[in-house]
């Protein structure tokens, strides 16, 4: 049977919600500073950016110095500390965002497969994006470059998070090329966690099957059991009433 999430988990508490906001503003910042490169744009755009990273390492700070053990909190939560040490990665606390959207997909998302396919969905649209900006603002400036815009950084991005691998743009900028290895890892990652629900929900509907068919089953041998024992009891009562009509009113 398939794992009910409970509605508990299903919604953001308070706190995470001005962490979702910063995301947003994150990549809305860096939205503009790639796709507007103008100096006085870049220069607010990397501004707004400080900030959020500001509010990142503070959020990280503040939930590392209040855990009560540090060395534990600090070894098992490693995304945090990528979020804040690498800048590219901390949109990456827009995935939280996915529960919300679950709660509005119950008949989907309240399932522990509905649960993974949003992450898995969002978690890829999300990389696409992100690395389309990234390889664009790499790129672009570089000689010989084949990506110019965003819609050239966007396919690339598809082709390559999807590992098919048309060859029809090549990267020729060493920061674009680590994005691509990135982005391939990423790609196999959520082709992985795809195929692995597909193949778990053929095995639940199965499962599911079986289970019917055998309850169905039990439910016909209890029914026949019942049916066999009123038999045996009317046959008793017959036996008995022919008795009673041998032995004549005399008793003999």
């Amino acid at each position: 049977m398939i794992r009910r999430i409970p509605d508990a988990r299903s919604v953001l508490p308070p706190t995470e919600w001005p962490m979702v906001g910063a995301a947003f503003v994150y990549i809305i910042a860096y939205t503009v500073s790639v796709l507007r490169p103008e100096p006085g744009v870049r220069a607010a755009t990397e501004l707004i950016m400080v900030a959020v990273w500001v509010v990142f390492a503070i959020d990280y700070l503040v939930r590392l110095v209040a855990a009560k053990r540090k060395l534990r909190w600090f070894l098992t939560h490693p995304l945090e500390l990528a979020i804040v040490a690498l800048p590219m990665l901390r949109p990456l606390r827009l995935l939280r965002v996915v529960i919300v959207v679950q709660k509005l997909h119950a008949s989907v998302g309240r399932t522990l497969h509905g649960r993974v396919g949003l992450y898995a969905a969002t978690s890829a649209a999300l990389l696409i994006y992100m690395a389309s900006l990234a390889v664009l603002d790499a790129e672009r400036a570089a000689e010989g470059t084949q990506i110019t815009n965003f819609g050239d950084a966007v396919w690339w991005s598809i082709v390559t998070v999807t590992t098919v691998g048309y060859g029809d743009i090549v990267l020729v900028t060493t920061v674009g090329r680590i994005i691509a290895v990135l982005l391939m890892f990423g790609g196999i990652s959520i082709i992985g966690v795809i195929t692995g629900l597909i193949a778990s929900a053929i095995v639940n509907r199965v499962s599911e099957n079986d289970e019917t068919e055998k309850a169905a089953t039990r439910a016909q041998v209890t029914a026949v059991d019942e049916r066999i024992g009123q038999l045996e009891e009317r046959i008793s009562e017959l036996t008995a009433a022919l008795a009673e009509q041998g032995r004549g009113p005399d008793g003999r």
